[in-house]
C-alpha cells in the first residue's frame, strides 16, 4: 500500500507544479502582455454586455391616454383610440435598447423576458388595428373600409421576429404612420370619409377578440404547475363533432424553461390592453353610460393594472400551488382570469337592449 500511497503524492506533486505553471504561462505574469489584455479586455466587455442588458429589460411605465388624445385639439369620437395605440406602437420601438425581439447581437440576442413582453404588446396592437379597419371605421357590412387602417393593418402582421427582409421595425413604423394619417382625416371635418363609430356592437366585436386571449393566456399561466383537464371542446353543443378523436382527460404541463416566456407575454398583453381599455372609456363614454358600464369597465382596468406591479425576484418562481414557494405564473392567473370574466359580463351587459 505505500507504493500507492507515493504514486498518488507524486501525482499530486506534479498536477500541482503543472497548474501553476500553466497559469502562471496564460493569465499570470509570465503571460504575454497582449493575451493578459485581451483576456481583460473579454471580461470587461462582458460585464458591460451584461450592464446594458439590465438597463434594457426594464419595462415602459403606463402613460395618460387623455393628453394623448387631446394634443390636437377639440375631443373627436376614435382619438383617444387611434392616438393611444400610435403611442404604444412609439413605446414598443423606441423604448430603453428599441425593438428586442429581432436581435441578432448581444445583449438582445440574450434577453427573452423583454422580447415575449414585445411579443404580448404587438398581439393586442395587430387585434386592435384589425377591428378598428373591419368594425370601428365602418357603419355597416356593406361599406368600404378605410384606406389608411387597409394599409395599416397588415403591416402589424409582419413576423416579430424577422431581423432580414422584411425588418418589424420598419413596418411597424410604417403602419404607425398610416394610423397617423387616419387620426388627422377624423380630426378634420372636410374629410368626411374618416370617421370612427362608437356603437355597442363595435366594441363586443373587439372584447370578443380580447375575451378569447385572455383565456388562452390564463389557461398558459395555470398550466404552471400541470392539471389534469376534462376535455370540454365539444360541451354544450348537441351533434357537434371534431376531426380527429382526443382523450377524455388532458395533462397539460408548461415546459419550466417557457414559463417567464408565457408570464412576460402576458405582462406585455396587460400592459397595451389596460391602455387601449382606458382609451375605449373616453370614445365610448356615451354607450358605457347608457348600458351602465362605466364600471365595469373600470374594475377591467384595475385588475389589469395589478399584473403591471414590479417583480422583486430576479427570476420567476414556479413554486407549487400551495408550496413554500411563490408561483408568479399563479398569481398572474388570477388577475388575467378576473379580468376575463369581467370582459364576458361586459360583453353580455353590451348585448342587451
Amino acid at each position: 500500500m505505500n507504493w500507492i500511497a507515493r504514486l498518488r503524492s507524486c501525482w499530486s506533486s506534479s498536477y500541482r507544479d503543472m497548474s501553476e505553471t500553466l497559469s502562471d504561462d496564460y493569465i499570470g505574469e509570465r503571460a504575454p502582455k497582449k493575451l493578459r489584455y485581451g483576456l481583460m479586455g473579454a471580461l470587461v466587455l462582458l460585464l458591460l454586455l451584461a450592464l446594458l442588458g439590465w438597463f434594457w429589460s426594464d419595462e415602459p411605465d403606463q402613460f395618460d391616454v387623455r393628453p394623448a388624445s387631446s394634443e390636437l385639439g377639440q375631443p373627436v369620437i376614435g382619438r383617444a383610440t387611434t392616438a393611444t395605440l400610435i403611442n404604444v406602437i412609439d413605446l414598443l420601438l423606441n423604448k430603453r435598447g428599441g425593438y428586442l425581439s429581432n436581435d441578432v447581437l448581444p445583449p438582445g440576442i440574450w434577453l427573452d423576458n423583454i422580447p415575449n413582453w414585445e411579443f404580448g404588446v404587438i398581439v393586442q396592437v395587430r387585434d386592435l388595428s384589425k377591428a378598428m379597419r373591419e368594425s370601428f371605421s365602418r357603419s355597416q357590412s356593406q361599406s368600404t373600409e378605410d384606406r389608411d387602417l387597409a394599409l395599416a393593418e397588415p403591416r402589424f402582421n409582419v413576423d416579430h421576429t424577422s431581423w432580414a427582409v422584411p425588418w418589424p421595425e420598419s413596418e411597424y413604423s410604417d403602419g404607425r404612420d398610416y394610423l397617423s394619417n387616419y387620426l388627422l382625416r377624423l380630426s378634420d371635418e372636410d374629410a368626411f370619409d374618416a370617421q370612427f363609430y362608437a356603437r355597442a356592437d363595435n366594441l363586443r366585436y373587439w372584447l370578443g377578440t380580447v375575451e378569447t386571449r385572455l383565456g388562452s393566456l390564463s389557461q398558459r399561466l395555470s398550466a404552471s404547475v400541470g392539471q389534469r383537464r376534462i376535455n370540454t371542446d365539444l360541451a354544450g353543443a348537441i351533434g357537434a363533432r371534431q376531426s380527429t378523436q382526443s382523450p377524455h382527460e388532458l395533462v397539460i404541463k408548461t415546459n419550466w424553461l417557457q414559463i417567464d416566456d408565457v408570464f412576460y407575454e402576458a405582462r406585455g398583453t396587460s400592459w397595451a390592453l389596460l391602455h387601449f381599455l382606458k382609451a375605449i372609456e373616453v370614445d365610448f363614454a356615451d354607450v358605457l353610460a347608457k348600458k351602465n358600464a362605466v364600471t365595469s369597465v373600470q374594475q377591467i382596468i384595475r385588475e389589469l393594472e395589478m399584473t403591471q406591479q414590479p417583480v422583486s425576484t430576479p427570476m420567476i418562481v414556479n413554486g407549487e400551488g400551495f408550496g413554500m414557494l411563490a408561483n408568479h405564473s399563479l398569481v398572474m392567473a388570477s388577475y388575467i382570469s378576473r379580468a376575463n370574466a369581467a370582459i364576458i359580463d361586459l360583453r353580455e351587459l353590451l348585448s342587451q337592449g
